[in-house]
């Protein structure tokens, strides 16, 4: 749960550490602090600060969550699991900034991806039939909430999926 800034200090200490190690001839010690910071590299590109900034996005700080974001250089190179909260947190800052395009591109990554549980994914595929709704794309809608539909585990989902197949099937 460190950003950029703090692991590249914690990778320094390491390396210092290391070093420091192997010159007064304590291998062990010097193995280990190789190590961490392997780790800690490992960490700043697969894990990234996605749960930092997911701490934000609940606590609806959005500006520093996309603040935070942005420090994920490449997301490709993410773990699965954290590339699909990213697209998640992404796509809802983009909801909003009321920047729809751009958010509906982050929920088609997002649904790809492993989220917290089917439920989660039956609200991705929910925003993606409000997107559709949007658009008045009544069929794309009709698609998203059938696939919701098979995930959806709330009463909530459940409800909100009979809403939007309701207006969906008005507009085809």
């Amino acid at each position: 749960m460190y950003n950029k800034t703090s692991r590249f200090v914690l990778m320094t200490i390491f390396v210092i550490s290391a070093l420091a190690s192997l010159y007064i001839g304590q291998y062990q010690l010097a193995s280990i602090s190789g190590f961490l910071f392997a780790f800690i590299l490992w960490s700043h590109f697969k894990q990234s600060s996605v749960l930092l900034a997911s701490k934000y996005f609940k606590d609806a700080n959005y500006d520093k969550a996309e603040k935070i974001l942005k420090d994920v250089i490449n997301p490709d190179r993410l773990a699965r699991n954290r590339r699909g909260y990213y697209e998640f947190m992404k796509a809802n800052i983009a909801l909003q900034r009321e920047d729809f395009e751009g958010a509906e591109f982050h929920f088609q990554i997002a649904s790809r991806f492993p989220l917290g549980g089917k439920n989660d994914k039956a609200y991705v595929l929910i925003h993606l039939a409000n997107l559709a709704l949007r658009k008045k794309e009544g069929k794309r809608a009709l698609t998203y909430v059938e696939k919701a539909k098979e995930l959806a585990t709330t009463s909530r989902a459940q409800e909100i999926i009979k809403i939007i197949t309701k207006e969906a099937n008005a507009l085809a």
